[in-house]
């Protein structure tokens, strides 16, 4: 898309996806709105110079927790079966690392946690913290 099209799955590739979206969310944050982004982000290091980049309690680490079997069984495009196969490399998962949260602020596991439970827990979360009003 857009933004990252020229970006591939390298680790440096990687590094500059979320560096550019945190730099997104945050002329967002700046305009004052509310700003939810959702992308494979493997290194510990990137997500904390992504909250680094922001005010204290403008970024929400959210761990979409999920197993490897599960995740390739919803994976639509086909991705992973091509990183088996070696057409990928440097895929999160399978030929690369991925570093789990350390303190995120809100765990999500997708493994035991249909779609509207999952949801559903966000959407209680934000209220909770006042970071969106009940609807």
């Amino acid at each position: 898309h857009g933004l990252n099209k020229n970006l591939g799955f390298s680790p440096e590739d990687r590094e500059e996806n979320i560096r550019r979206i945190g730099e997104v969310s945050k002329l967002f944050s700046d305009a004052g709105l509310i700003t939810m982004t959702a992308f494979i982000s493997p290194y510990r290091k990137d997500r904390d110079q992504t909250r680094g980049l922001l005010k204290d309690g403008e970024f929400v680490e959210i761990f979409v927790k999920v197993p490897l079997d599960i995740a390739e069984e919803r994976d639509p495009k086909g991705l992973y079966k091509k990183a088996r196969a070696g057409e990928i490399q440097e895929f999160t998962g399978i030929s690369a690392p991925y570093e789990e949260p350390l303190n995120p602020e809100l765990v999500i596991d997708t493994g035991k946690m249909n779609l509207a439970e999952s949801v559903r827990t966000i959407i209680d979360f934000l209220e909770k913290r006042e970071i969106i009003k009940k609807a």
